[in-house]
């Protein structure tokens, strides 16, 4: 598989308008302050990129951030401007070719910016252990439709919950099946690269990101992915594919359901460009001076992260009063597309 991703993002492919189908384009509009930055990005890394959706979470100034599969330094780059000249971002990938040219055009980059904080490491994401990086050195990891196009996804996500910080998270985008995708087809070319065939059925990773340690993985947004390409789509005939972005947060204490114990936060408003409503995941948007119920997985994840000075907590784990309701284990996707701000309770 390595090979394969290898030979078709470094031979096959030399640009993003020679993918075949629209799993591994990002279709979200961006926001006008990714824009600005994108617009700052070298026109030649962008022309190489090949992500799935944004992986840019909130609240990363001065952050040090781990992108997994960074290519040719797009999303590195992005992220380098929103963590600023206090934070780093490391970026790592086994393609030489775009590796190349990532590495061709960090002064560039550094001279736009007024700062450098952008360093790319060779290596295969399913040995981050073999790699230089130091246990708990990193708050936030991301990584944009890379991890479908490897064999051993659990090496990934059990080496990501090592390398983050307590309170860290990965932050990231893929692509997901509504089943698990015919083990053969791992050896299309095209359906691999095509970040198809190597794509988790979404309960195996559900289970995958739990071993690892990240108990109460959260969607933050998806959309179905249409395969236009008659000779791919005939391939794949009955099964369904989304592209995701989750988010993985390495805390202690994480319980296996939503449970109730009667707490709520207040968020400040404070988190930039997220004044009026900061999005937690496809469930939360809380809304800015309004007291928000939540459950004691979102509490944790508020108050124990980077986030915690942008909220007012109330309550404690004293009383237990239960599961939240509706808190089941039904096929996650469809929902980020509704508008949790305006319902009337807030789920778990």
């Amino acid at each position: 598989m390595l090979e394969n991703a290898q030979d078709y993002y470094g031979k096959v492919l030399s640009g993003s308008a020679d993918l075949r189908t629209d799993a591994c384009c990002t279709a979200e509009m961006p926001s006008e302050t990714v824009r600005r930055a994108l617009a700052n990005v070298h026109e030649d890394v962008r022309a190489r990129y090949y992500g799935c959706g944004l992986v840019v979470p909130q609240a990363i100034e001065g952050a040090h951030v781990l992108d997994l599969g960074s290519g040719a330094g797009q999303d590195a780059y992005l992220l380098a401007q929103m963590v600023g000249a206090k934070g780093s971002v490391t970026g790592v990938d086994a393609t030489p070719e775009q590796l190349a040219v990532a590495e061709a055009h960090k002064d560039w980059h550094a001279d736009k910016f007024g700062y450098a904080n952008v360093r790319f490491v060779e290596g295969d994401i399913e040995k981050l252990d073999a790699l230089d990086l130091a246990p708990e050195s990193f708050d936030v990891i991301v990584s944009n439709c890379v991890i479908n196009l490897v064999a051993d996804k659990a090496a990934v996500f059990r080496a990501a919950h090592r390398l983050l910080k307590p309170g860290g998270e990965l932050y990231f985008s893929d692509v997901y099946a509504d089943r698990r995708v015919p083990a053969h087809l791992l050896d299309d070319p095209v359906l691999h690269g095509e970040c198809l065939s190597g794509a988790l059925y979404w309960g195996d990773f559900d289970r995958l990101a739990k071993e690892a340690g990240f108990a109460d993985p959260r969607l933050v947004t998806d959309r179905p992915l249409a395969i236009n390409d008659r000779a791919v789509a005939a391939k794949l005939t009955g099964i369904g594919f989304v592209s995701a972005t989750w988010r993985l947060f390495k805390l202690d204490g994480l319980e296996p359901q939503c449970e109730d114990y009667g707490q709520a936060v207040r968020y400040n408003g404070t988190v930039a460009g997220e004044e009026d409503v900061f999005h937690l995941d496809a469930h939360h948007a809380i809304e800015a001076g309004k007291t928000f119920p939540v459950c004691g997985n979102s509490w944790l994840m508020l108050e124990q992260t980077r986030f915690a000075p942008h909220f007012e907590f109330i309550g404690d784990f004293s009383k237990h009063y239960g599961v939240f309701p509706g808190c089941g284990t039904a096929m996650p996707f469809g929902q980020s597309g509704t508008n949790p701000a305006k319902s009337e309770t807030a789920c778990c």
